[in-house]
């Protein structure tokens, strides 16, 4: 469930508040950027959206949390102490019920630390080789946090989650998207295509990271135009 912005009790510096119309997205991945940037365009037409290629190198946290709010967060907030703008993070990963939830918070490190999408893929598929399709069912879920400067020293922040349901078939198909994608065929998918035989558009549509960028835009416009028109983020 969506939790309220609120002041956090960490205290440690924060660099200078930058206002304007830009936006940081604590993510390398470009496919990531570009979702977030076509989604964001809808009510933000005129957010600038950085990556961690656009500033200048930081300690990045470790993913250590056992939620994927949890990683989102410690991700949000050492962008907003490295930067100094509002920043934005996310966490996701797919959940598969014979698995009993797993890989989850593991995903994109479920055949090692390497985040390589075809080992992880060929080690799922491994692991439900004889589970029956009636027992394939699995849902990713995306969590996805804004943190910023809340005008008194601290940091102020706001999570939402998004989920796609649907299942995971026996091989690899499609060219589109990245990690589990090439296995998952969505519930709302009537033609059987996987998530990586979808266009962006209609993946935007239904997936679980376009259905939390889209609720946290509310959020990261208001932000963003209190921060250009001076009136602070406390509140």
């Amino acid at each position: 469930m969506p939790t309220s912005p609120r002041s956090s009790a960490r205290r440690s510096p924060v660099a200078e508040p930058v206002g304007g119309n830009r936006l940081f997205l604590a993510s390398r991945n470009e496919k990531k950027l570009l979702e977030m940037r076509r989604i964001l365009v809808e009510y933000l037409p005129d957010v600038v959206v950085l990556g961690l290629g656009d500033v200048a190198p930081y300690d990045e946290p470790a993913e250590t949390e056992d939620t994927f709010a949890g990683n989102a967060l410690l991700k949000a907030h050492a962008a907003v102490h490295a930067t100094g703008l509002p920043s934005v993070a996310d966490d996701s990963g797919l959940c598969v019920d014979a698995l009993n939830g797993m890989p989850g918070v593991l995903s994109a490190r479920w055949a090692g630390t390497a985040k390589d999408d075809r080992a992880n893929n060929a080690l799922l598929l491994q692991q439900l080789a004889d589970v029956p399709d009636e027992r394939r069912g699995a849902h990713f879920t995306c969590a996805v946090a804004i943190a910023y400067p809340d005008g008194t020293g601290g940091i102020a922040e706001h999570v939402v989650h998004g989920e796609m349901g649907g299942r995971v078939i026996h091989g690899t198909r499609g060219s589109g998207g990245f990690g589990y994608d090439v296995l998952f065929v969505a519930d709302e998918t009537a033609d059987e295509r996987t998530s990586a035989e979808l266009s962006v558009d209609e993946k935007d549509a239904i997936s679980h990271r376009g259905k939390a960028i889209r609720a946290i835009a509310p959020v990261a416009a208001d932000v963003l135009t209190r921060l250009r028109t001076g009136n602070g983020c406390a509140r």
